[in-house]
């Protein structure tokens, strides 16, 4: 079952690759789709199969063949379904095959419709292969093959030149993270002589005393992978950028699959991270950071698919100061729901973009409410849930991210709370100026404005379901310890009172009174409020409109340049990277190697034609040659 459920998306990419453009949309659609949902189910059953094993199972394991083996080293081509890859798989195929099945009328018109379900499809594979693998070598084939399909998927539309540099950046910044992914393996190898998840992490308790420092190089190297993949400072400014992919591509990278690689990375190292309190705080601080600059970018975006990719990057922020905090369900819980209301956003967006023509600037929206009912509806619901409206999704898993930072660092509780609450501005800003108002584009009528087909808008209905009664797996313990920590109980427990070996280190108490947690809730449900309120009044009730990049003053400007992050990186590196490759460019390859090259061939050519004068055809000419050879022989030998 868990081979079939790992290698169905891979024959769905197999079969449109190769046979795709023969087929009707509709079934190349629908194969892509059905691989995908097949995975799904297959998932379900082995998580229910896992759910329900008595005794417990902490997990199952296949291996198909033995990858590698040479002297001492021996590397499996295997796979693991235990608990925490069993809440990665049902993410990644569940949102995946909303995502597929949305993608099959949004790319209808597309010529290269089946070429983009292949792609899909091995996106989909690989980051299977990433959660599902027994061993670090076994992560790291899925790590590489979705940054490939990263590649292929935001360079989709590659006649596009801009696009087409998108794609590039985002393969050669997770390249830059790989590196460190690539060096944190070796380390651990080299350190422990394993790659195998439970061989390892038992050696690590075993030396714990005496292997603190080494611990710690590991997991720094490990997060600087984790920092390209799940777009963290200074490897952030790829994300936003790979909104150049087609809407479906958004949601899926932002949503189900890349960007949560990073989270998975740390989690499943956590027995690495545990005895590494240094390693923890450059995560929790880094993502802090990440988390502050990307809000307050949010603040000034205009393109719809921009503000929500600076949001996925500050709330990716969020989930790695919980993990900074040693808070791994909390992390856990808010890939889980924000995979839910992410996922809707995007793909709302993407029906705000069909149903206006491809026009992605808010400014050029308003009043879409009463043409796009549904995609309104949804979208308000998703908005809600990632602002943290009570009893949302997004409210339970954000507030268990700030209880965990309150209890762990408070000033970094109140600067959490803050990029929280920026948050809800930037996210209602993008709200009411695109659905509240009135009417701005000019260009194309409000009459053909037009509310998108079932195939898009039934995702969008059951990831707003999602939305609203996801926080359930997980609820705090102030509404009762017999409800309560589901998603917690799950990862560190097998149900029978053990510890599971997928978290073999206990992740730290976070023991806060009632008052105080009733406390802090009070203040985040402020914070909501606030937002709510005040964008309302600016872009309701007064009618704003959002300036211009060109009338943008002070801070302003600077927020809506990104704080000039990508002019500073092209000044220190790919300028003179450029500069350099020019150089080499003009006269190392054409002056140097292509001058060498010439000068060979031109120098035979002359010693051909120089020879070609002696082979003239005249015996006599070839007698004298001979008989000047016997001379000199003679002349060698006797002198």
């Amino acid at each position: 079952m868990l081979t079939l459920m790992i290698f169905l998306p891979l024959l769905g990419f197999v079969i449109n690759g190769t046979l795709g453009k023969f087929l009707p949309k509709a079934i190349s659609g629908g194969l892509g789709t059905a691989a995908v949902f097949g995975s799904f189910i297959l998932a379900l059953m082995s998580f229910m199969d896992l759910l329900g094993a008595v005794p417990a199972v902490a997990a199952v394991h296949t291996k198909l063949f033995t990858f590698l083996h040479v002297g001492g080293f021996h590397v499996d081509f295997a796979f693991q379904f235990d608990r925490l890859s069993a809440v990665m798989t049902l993410i990644i195929t569940g949102i995946g095959t909303l995502i597929h099945l949305y993608s099959i009328a949004y790319m209808h018109e597309d010529e290269g419709f089946y070429k983009f379900f292949a792609y899909l499809n091995l996106f989909i594979f690989n980051m299977l292969v990433l959660v599902l693998g027994a061993n670090y070598l076994m992560l790291f084939f899925g790590w590489e093959g979705v940054g490939l399909c990263s590649y292929l998927l935001i360079g989709f539309w590659y006649k596009n030149v801009n696009y087409g540099k998108a794609a590039r950046k985002a393969f050669i910044m997770n390249r830059i993270g790989d590196l460190g992914l690539l060096m944190g393996l070796f380390l651990i190898y080299d350190t422990y002589g394993t790659f195998e998840y439970q061989d390892l992490f038992a050696k690590v308790f075993a030396g714990s005393a005496s292997a603190t420092g080494v611990n710690t190089a590991i997991a720094l190297l490990l997060f600087i992978g984790a920092m390209g993949k799940s777009a963290q400072i200074p490897l952030y400014t790829w994300l936003p950028d790979a909104m150049a992919g087609p809407t479906p591509v958004s949601a899926l990278i932002h949503a189900a699959t890349m960007v949560t690689a990073g989270i998975y990375l740390v989690i499943r190292s956590e027995a690495i991270y545990a005895l590494s309190p240094i390693a923890r705080d450059v995560v929790m601080w880094i993502g802090l950071a990440t988390s502050l600059m990307a809000a307050l970018i949010g603040l000034k975006q205009n393109d719809i698919k921009k503000v929500l990719a600076y949001s996925t990057v500050s709330q990716l922020g969020l989930m790695f100061i919980a993990l900074g905090c040693g808070a791994y369900t909390a992390a856990l819980f808010h890939v889980i729901t924000h995979a839910f209301f992410k996922a809707l956003l995007f793909l709302g967006s993407g029906s705000v973009i069909h149903g206006m023509h491809h026009e992605q600037d808010i400014r050029e929206m308003g009043g879409l409410r009463k043409k796009m009912p549904i995609t309104y509806l949804t979208f308000l619901i998703g908005t809600l849930a990632i602002t943290g409206f009570p009893f949302l999704s997004g409210f339970f898993s954000k507030d268990e991210i700030l209880m965990s930072a309150f209890a762990h660092n408070k000033l970094v509780f109140g600067l959490a709370l803050i990029s929280a609450g920026i948050t809800g501005f930037y996210m209602f800003r993008m709200f009411f100026v695109t659905f509240h108002g009135t009417y701005r584009n000019h260009h194309h009528p409000i009459e053909k404005v037009h509310e998108s087909p079932l195939l898009m808008t039934l995702p969008l209905m059951i990831l707003a379901v999602l939305s609203v009664v996801g926080g359930v797996i997980n609820l705090p313990h102030y509404l009762g310890e017999s409800i309560s920590g589901g998603l917690h109980h799950w990862l560190s427990d097998d149900g029978l009172g053990h510890f599971s070996p997928i978290l073999m280190y206990p992740e730290h108490a976070i023991e806060l009174s009632h008052t105080a947690e009733i406390g802090l809730l009070a203040m985040a449900v402020g914070v909501f409020v606030i937002a709510f309120l005040y964008t309302r009044n600016k872009y309701v009730v007064k009618g704003a409109v959002p300036e211009s990049d060109a009338d943008q003053m002070g801070m302003g400007k600077v927020l809506a340049n990104k704080f000039y992050v990508d002019e500073a990186y092209d000044t220190a590196f790919v300028s003179p990277i450029e500069a350099v490759g020019d150089v080499v460019g003009d006269y190392v390859d054409e002056k140097g190697v292509k001058g060498l090259v010439d000068g060979v061939g031109s120098g035979s050519n002359f010693v051909s034609r120089t020879l070609s004068k002696i082979q003239n055809g005249n015996i006599e000419y070839y007698l004298v040659y001979m008989v000047i050879g016997v001379a000199l022989l003679l002349a060698f030998n006797l002198f």
